[in-house]
């Protein structure tokens, strides 16, 4: 889910950064230090929407850098267990698909992928066995969070389902909708 959040922090401005308009500086040093940054309780930080407000610099000891306590608003996307999300598939593996969620990338296991017996074709696609239906690079899905792992904060891992009705291939879900 996506969401705007206001955020507290003290942002380090180095000596030689001082003579510099503060807000345009600070601005800066929130997108360095915020943009793409991901946490277990944030989630991932997007961009920096606007900075709220600055407070007076201090400046440390023996450092001779100002700190600022800035409150700014991020947009932010923290992914939610059962939350159904859109994406397009990036690369097909022989144990399943990696689904482009915009921000961040989930997987599918291959037993996830739909509700027939799947199979790693040559041509680099999922097949089903008795729905002939296809998965393969570049197809956009609709899928559901049903794993988040941080357990490396780095890397987090979404694992995905399509078996579910209403999930799966776009071009799958828009056929049978014309169908009925």
């Amino acid at each position: 889910m996506f969401y705007n959040v206001t955020l507290k922090t003290d942002i380090r401005v180095p000596p030689s950064e001082l003579k510099r308009n503060i807000e345009e500086v600070v601005h800066e040093r929130l997108i360095q230090n915020f943009e793409s940054f991901i946490s277990q309780e944030i989630g991932y930080i997007i961009s920096i929407d606007k900075i709220n407000t600055i407070g007076e610099g201090i400046i440390i000891p023996e450092d001779g850098a100002a700190y600022y306590e800035t409150e700014f608003t991020a947009l932010i996307f923290k992914p939610e267990l059962q939350e159904v999300v859109f994406g397009k598939v990036t690369d097909i593996t022989n144990f399943g698909a990696f689904i482009n969620m915009g921000p961040i990338e989930g997987m599918v296991h291959i037993s996830q992928t739909m509700d027939d017996f799947v199979s790693f074709s040559k041509s680099g696609a999922l097949i089903g066995k008795d729905s002939k239906r296809t998965l393969k690079l570049n197809d956009k899905c609709k899928a559901r969070i049903i794993a988040i792992s941080f357990k490396d904060v780095t890397t987090p891992k979404i694992g995905l389902t399509m078996r579910q009705p209403g999930l799966g291939a776009l071009q799958y879900l828009e056929d049978k909708k014309r169908k009925k």
